[in-house]
């Protein structure tokens, strides 16, 4: 699919971060986009922002909906087809995805089932339920949004992160899997897995809210414990700090992890989508995770030892706790 002009695609997640880039790029480039966010302020911000300057002809609809919930994705497709007045589509980009349930030895039960629910169940049940309309284009393109955690379950060293890691080598090995089945079953389809590094998103905000059930930017009293502990990890005398300054580090942290990164959203979603064009079954976002991707597959046996993290961190610039 060399050209997106006239095409329309779905966007999961398009709220902030990759999601809104993915839209912004495929509406000016005359693609109709039908954008799925739960947060309903972030994903009018991104409508605002696609409708400027967009090509005539071009449609753009909105979708509330929570991808891990069966129910509420297969309404999103009814929208769709509604509101995009097709019966088909050319795109879909599994993009929604969230950060949480670190430990599954001591972390809260619900936070690991939320996080891995939206992470890999959203991808699933979305492609289950776009999987007919992408069949009846005549080209069509699923691109699955992973993580270097698809093939490296750490962010560093005495940080859990389970569940966000076992979902995204769920969406790599489904992927991997479904480009067979297309082959087989329908040869007109193709698939790409995406692998990003360190993207600027507002991921860590967002999954705060998500995880709390509301979009207050306020921390829950439970999050602002588990911040504290987390903070005990490293050496900080979190008790010393009152509940408003441990909320603090952590939207300094948040904002940190969006504005520092060594690769934009925007960038992230132009090689997204040159990936597409060149048909890439595997999409691998940023220096840091080609780096990545080429120490893990040299050293497989080493990939967990403190060494090998303390060395890539220095290589690419990740702080521990990023």
């Amino acid at each position: 699919m060399k050209d997106f002009a006239g095409k329309i695609a779905v966007i999961t997640g398009s709220g902030t971060g990759m999601g809104r880039e993915l839209a912004r790029q495929l509406v000016a480039e005359g693609c109709s986009v039908a954008m799925c966010d739960v947060l309903a302020a972030n994903m009018a911000a991104t409508l605002a922002l696609c409708r400027e300057g967009a090509p005539q002809g071009v449609r753009i609809t909105t979708h509330l909906a929570d991808v891990s919930e069966e129910d509420q994705v297969q309404r999103f497709q009814g929208e769709v087809a509604r509101d995009q007045d097709t019966d088909k589509i050319h795109l879909l980009f599994n993009n929604a995805g969230i950060a949480g349930g670190g430990s599954f030895v001591a972390g809260d039960r619900a936070e690991w089932d939320k996080t891995f629910a939206v992470c890999w169940g959203g991808v699933y049940f979305c492609t289950r339920a776009f999987l007919p309309m992408a069949m009846k284009a005549s080209e069509a393109h699923i691109v699955n949004t992973s993580s270097v955690n698809g093939f490296w379950a750490s962010i560093g060293p005495r940080i859990p992160h389970t569940a966000y890691c076992a979902a995204k080598f769920a969406v790599k090995g489904f992927t991997e899997a479904l480009m067979t089945d297309l082959a087989v079953n329908a040869p007109h389809v193709k698939c790409s897995v995406v692998m990003p590094g360190h993207i600027g998103t507002e991921i860590v905000a967002n999954s705060r809210r998500i995880l709390s059930g509301h979009e207050s930017e306020t921390m829950s009293a439970e999050q602002v414990a588990q911040a504290r502990e987390g903070m005990k990890r490293f050496g900080v005398e979190s008790d010393k700090l009152s509940d408003a300054e441990i909320q603090m580090v952590v939207v300094e942290q948040a904002r940190r992890f969006r504005d520092d990164a060594p690769t934009t959203a925007a960038q992230a979603a132009r090689i997204i989508l040159d990936g597409v064009r060149e048909e890439k079954w595997r999409i691998l976002v940023g220096e840091d995770a080609q780096q990545l991707d080429r120490i893990v597959r040299h050293a497989p046996e080493h990939a967990y030892d403190l060494d090998f993290f303390q060395n890539f961190a220095d290589e690419v610039g990740w702080k521990i706790g990023r």
